[in-house]
């Protein structure tokens, strides 16, 4: 077996550990046939096994709720409410009376289950499916005598690389943070959501494998390297040593990097850069904070809804958006509105439409769903009494989406009034451009949004058709295509003529190279994770406006992608004069 598998840097960091290998997937079942004398010994049987698996269940959820919090722990309930379903308990039962043994029994009824949700006309219950499926796996795996265990139980100070296909919301929920210290999957590309969270959470992560579970059996001693996207197996002691010297390499490039927490991002002929942090959980801020970032310019809100199985209310979401407010003080904090589909998705389900990132989400499932909504905008529009809160909405393509959110808006203010409930009546609200749609248009959007944030994780993936979660065409994302350009390009041309701040919150803001090209392009106002905003700090001071416009000048005007990425190096390297931060692989860190 090739030692080396080479997948995609997803979080930089490098780990020597073991592989705990997690094959959470619905076991084979063999058809058993039961004699008549042995059905009511066959339910007991059935029935022992439910208590056992809601025991497991109890203990998960208690241990969840202790490391992620309760709301996130709710996950699980949905999951003991099907252990509890009396109709699918005597469903069960009827097949085994038909002298089928109980795992077959179970197995038959869970498919019908989920053949029956995944075909449901709410959204929401299609997406129990996850849940369906999480119980069949735990479910039938004590029916069948196989390890009974939790699919991410560990101790603590395991030091593991945990291997695995890819990360459910039922399964994130579940990571214990002191036992893992790195992640590799198969699946994923370096914009999936599982990347953005390991990035968020600072833990070390290689995506897109693909046969990393086949090949890999569990004990294995392994390195992994988020920075360059390689799993060794197996280490030599050279090699060890070889990557035990480029880790303090690393620790002390980013102690070093510390300092610019504190240095202002003025480039060297003079002009003030803004850069602000995206906060994926409010958990984040402090660190946000002491980044030295000029406020937030992108929150996202998944974490209220992914993997629940009832809605926040909004006594809950305004102390978490009042929380990260507060923290920055007069600094502007960019929240979007919820941008649930796609990769985020509620009660811990899996994509059931046919084109999820094509389908039913964001604006427009908030659109849809207005009483839902409402309770978010009346929670934004509280939390923006303790500061600058700004609102965002995620995939318009249509003035008119931005019109009936306004309204929206409008009326929840009302609401509160009516209520006797503080609250700032007007906040600014702004758009993602995030579709080509968006870009081309944008002009259609003055006098309706107060300002632009240019997803370019979206925006690449729409713009090339390039699904930025399949790791099987990760090479064919590339938002240095000359396409993706132009439409920053338009944006930001457009907001110049007519006085519409626009800034740049994708994953692209975060890597030098590229950051370099958007500031050539016009962007002023970069928004990136708390640890990449030293970094984007060092690139500011290291270059100048003048050699940024030339740089983006020669990468738009480029055939290819590689030309691009070319061009800008060539560039930066000129620009930086060798500045090791700017052009060490430990620089694509975002």
């Amino acid at each position: 077996m090739d030692r080396q598998l080479v997948g995609i840097p997803a979080s930089p960091g490098i780990i020597l550990g073991s592989v705990h290998h997690l094959l959470w997937e619905v076991p084979e079942v063999p058809q058993r046939i039961i004699d008549d004398d042995r059905v009511d010994d066959e339910i007991a049987r059935f029935h022992t096994t439910l208590e056992r698996a809601r025991e497991r269940l109890r203990k998960v959820r208690a241990r969840a709720a202790g490391q992620a919090g309760e709301e996130e722990a709710r996950i699980f309930d949905a999951q003991l409410f099907i252990l509890e379903d009396q109709e699918l308990i005597g469903r069960v039962e009827g097949l085994i009376r038909q002298n089928l043994g109980a795992e077959s029994a179970f197995e038959i009824t869970m498919l019908e289950w989920r053949h029956h949700f995944a075909r449901h006309a709410s959204p929401m219950m299609r997406e129990r499916v996850g849940d369906i499926t999480d119980v069949q796996i735990r479910v039938l795996s004590l029916l069948l005598g196989l390890p009974d265990h939790d699919p991410v139980d560990l101790p603590k100070g395991a030091n593991a690389i945990l291997v695995t296909h890819d990360l459910t919301p039922s399964l994130t929920v579940q990571l214990a943070r002191e036992a893992i210290a790195a992640i590799a999957t198969d699946a994923g590309t370096r914009v999936s959501h599982v990347a953005i969270l390991a990035r968020s959470l600072g833990i070390p992560a290689v995506v897109g494998l693909r046969t990393a579970t086949q090949r890999l059996k569990g004990g294995e001693r392994a390195i992994l390297d988020g920075a360059t996207g390689t799993l060794l197996i197996d280490p030599t002691d050279a090699e060890i040593s070889t990557f035990q010297a480029r880790s303090r390499r690393a620790t002390a490039l980013v102690a070093e990097l510390a300092h610019m927490a504190h240095v202002e991002p003025v480039t060297r002929d003079g002009v003030r850069l803004t850069l602000r942090a995206n906060v994926d959980l409010p958990e984040e801020v402090a660190a946000a904070v002491t980044s030295g970032a000029d406020g937030v310019g992108l929150m996202r809100t998944e974490f209220l809804m992914v993997g629940r199985t009832t809605l926040p209310d909004e006594e809950e979401q305004y102390r978490a958006y009042r929380r990260v407010v507060e923290a920055f003080g007069r600094h502007p904090v960019v929240i979007r509105t919820f941008d649930i589909g796609g990769d985020k998705l509620p009660v811990g389900g899996h994509p059931t439409e046919a084109n999820p990132f094509l389908g039913w989400r964001a604006i427009r499932m908030c659109l849809d769903e207005p009483d839902m909504f409402r309770v978010q905008l009346r929670a934004l529009l509280r939390a923006a009494m303790h500061g600058d809160l700004r609102i965002m909405l995620p995939l318009i393509v249509s003035v008119a989406e931005v019109r009936r959110a306004r309204e929206l808006l409008e009326l929840a203010a009302k609401e509160l009034t009516e209520r006797g409930t503080p609250h700032r009546a007007s906040v600014p609200l702004g758009v993602m451009v995030e579709t080509p749609a968006a870009a081309v248009a944008a002009d259609t959007f003055a006098g309706e949004a107060e300002f632009f944030s240019v997803g370019t994780n979206d925006l690449t993936q729409y713009t090339l058709a390039v699904d930025r979660g399949n790791a099987n065409i990760a090479d064919r994302f590339t938002p240095l295509h000359p396409g993706v350009l132009r439409l920053i390009q338009r944006t930001v041309a457009v907001g110049a003529e007519h006085g519409i701040d626009v800034t740049v919150c994708g994953e692209m803001a975060s890597q030098p190279l590229m950051a370099c090209a958007l500031i050539g392009l016009g962007v002023r106002q970069l928004s990136v994770s708390p640890r990449a905003v030293p970094l984007m700090k060092r690139l500011a001071c290291a270059i100048a406006i003048s050699d940024a416009e030339r740089a983006a000048a020669h990468a738009i005007t480029a055939r290819t992608a590689a030309d691009a990425e070319r061009v800008l190096a060539r560039h930066l390297a000129e620009s930086a004069a060798g500045d090791p931060f700017l052009h060490d692989g430990l620089s694509d860190s975002s």
